[in-house]
């Protein structure tokens, strides 16, 4: 996986500098799929089934491209195309099925499943460059026994307990 930052070499020259960081680990996949099965059976609000959805949909994002790298497939705009697959595969049957769109089941006028989706992903995709700073803080070593599971389960829980609290 890459993400780039831009960095200022000369007064109007600006340069994309890839860093490398390796997709979510197999367990906090899975722990992540076991979490939106949950919610959904217990009756969940959609605002926190939402938050574990976009960060599942988030997890098998990173999951495909980095498949494709192992590959070597590389296409034009594969991230944004396969971000595009993932999240349309998912939201475009809830708005088929009536799950999305209800005019009641709003949070600040956007869809609760939306908001929740995009949020948990927001929040997902900061966990994961949390984790990755802590662990470049640290020689490349982790704090403690199962980081890369544990922060991001506990910032998308922290985010559903906000949500619980709000609705």
């Amino acid at each position: 996986m890459y993400c780039w930052r831009r960095t200022d070499n000369q007064f109007f020259q600006r340069e994309i500098k890839f860093i490398k960081f390796m997709a979510v680990c197999p367990v906090c996949t899975i722990a992540l799929s076991g979490g939106v099965g949950l919610c959904r059976y217990l009756g969940i609000d959609d605002l926190i089934s939402g938050v574990w959805i976009g960060a599942l949909l988030f997890s098998l994002f990173l999951w495909t491209i980095d498949w494709l790298n192992r590959r070597k497939i590389k296409f034009l705009f594969r991230k944004p195309l396969i971000f595009a697959f993932w999240y349309g595969l998912t939201i475009f049957p809830l708005v088929k099925i009536g799950i999305i769109g209800h005019p009641k089941n709003q949070f600040l006028g956007i869809d609760k499943l939306i908001f929740g989706i995009f949020s948990g992903t927001f929040v997902f995709l900061i966990s994961i460059l949390f984790e990755s700073y802590l662990r470049k803080r640290n020689q490349g070593k982790a704090y403690f026994r199962f980081q890369k599971v544990l922060i991001p389960i506990f910032l998308l829980l922290l985010l559903s307990l906000v949500y619980f609290k709000i609705c």
